[in-house]
């Protein structure tokens, strides 16, 4: 039987009535237990392999402009990088647009496919014309 998120369910024989992964209460006047067993070891200064997959974010060369802090680009109009309004467009962020066909896409993944339903939707994607 589960007792909580970290404890997991109870184990066979001498892992029956673990007590070593109890982060105890957090609700007022308790959370003093908690947040010593928080604090026991130092926290890992370097970064770790979660952090890589976006676990945490990168410290930033640049400071957060606050949500509701005056704009640091008060003579830019508001739909720049958009195809509306004024400002420059969607040009200006220099990113390329693939020019390469989904049947060109689907043709490199034939080798590969073993069911047929790459064959199928390159097929399909050849009689549309895409």
């Amino acid at each position: 039987m589960a007792r909580g998120p970290l404890a997991g369910a109870s184990g066979p024989g001498k892992f029956s009535k673990r007590t070593d992964m109890s982060l105890g209460s957090t609700s007022y006047g308790e959370g003093a237990e908690t947040a010593a067993l928080n604090t026991a070891l130092p926290k890992a200064k370097t970064r770790g392999i979660a952090d890589n997959v976006g676990g945490r974010p990168k410290e930033s060369l640049t400071p957060v402009t606050p949500l509701f802090a005056p704009s640091q680009r008060p003579s830019e109009p508001i739909t720049t990088c958009v195809d509306i309004g004024e400002g420059a467009g969607s040009a200006s962020l220099m990113m390329s647009k693939t020019s390469q066909k989904l049947s060109d896409s689907l043709a490199k993944m034939l080798p590969y496919d073993t069911t047929g339903e790459i064959a199928v939707l390159y097929q399909d994607a050849l009689s549309r014309g895409n």
